[in-house]
């Protein structure tokens, strides 16, 4: 019976693999709707374990999480967001950065918790099974943590926002993070007033989602076309009518 109960475990339902595709697909980067509403400490701490369960190389767990609340913290936080952004809006050509300082990009200090992740690359020694040949894979897993963080957080009714227009230096400062801890993500989290049908970039017209059959190669790179691969480019054409597939 053990074994039996074992294999059913293998597959999902009908519904809760609808579940997961609904929460994927309504997944946003949320930075202006957030309520001041507290997050209750078990949906928190389930988000967190959803994260602390994400995949990582050689087992190795590099992820810290800082989680702020203090208005303090969050003020230095949004100082150095100000700076980096006004960094960047200089980058663009004159049209393009008038429509970047249009939009809203970060809710650092309207949402009520942030999150930074970071990654101890030093975790367990100088030598990591699955590292030794590329290494970067331990930052890699940290940001499956986040992802898995930024799921189960949109399963819960919450909003996430990642606030990447900081730097490295100053975010380490406003943190005392060390020097050797790389932080990955910095996270804005909270209950919304609502989640937009499409990633708010895209409805702003800042750039469109790539059909997914532009994006595929097979075997080789660049290589796209022959007649056994056909039948699959043709599914995927078909799939973009899923069900919340294009939001």
């Amino acid at each position: 019976m053990k074994e039996q109960k074992q294999q059913q475990d293998i597959f999902f339902s009908d519904k809760e693999r609808q579940a997961l595709y609904k929460t994927i697909f309504n997944r946003r980067d949320v930075r202006g709707q957030f309520k001041s509403d507290p997050i209750p400490d078990d949906v928190l701490s389930r988000v967190l374990y959803a994260s602390h369960h994400a995949p990582s190389v050689g087992f190795m767990q590099p992820w810290n999480y800082i989680i702020v609340k203090s208005n303090v913290v969050k003020q230095k936080v949004h100082s150095a967001f100000r700076k980096a952004h006004e960094q960047a809006a200089n980058m663009f050509d004159k049209e393009r950065a008038t429509t970047y300082r249009t939009l809203k990009l970060e809710g650092i200090i309207e949402s009520p918790i942030n999150i930074c992740i970071t990654c101890d690359r030093t975790r367990t020694g100088p030598v990591v099974l699955g590292r030794t040949a590329i290494d970067t894979m331990d930052l890699y897993s940290s940001v499956c943590a986040v992802q898995n963080l930024w799921l189960a957080a949109r399963a819960e009714g919450l909003g996430v926002g990642w606030v990447s227009i900081l730097s490295e230096e100053a975010l380490q400062k406003a943190l005392a993070i060390p020097k050797e801890i790389i932080p990955i993500a910095y996270l804005c989290i909270g209950y919304v007033s609502h989640f937009y049908q499409k990633p708010e970039l895209e409805s702003a017209g800042w750039l469109d989602r790539v059909p997914l059959e532009d994006l595929i190669y097979f075997d080789q790179w660049e290589n796209s076309k022959s007649s056994n691969t056909a039948p699959l480019i043709a599914q995927i054409k078909k799939d973009s009518d899923f069900p919340h597939a294009n939001d």
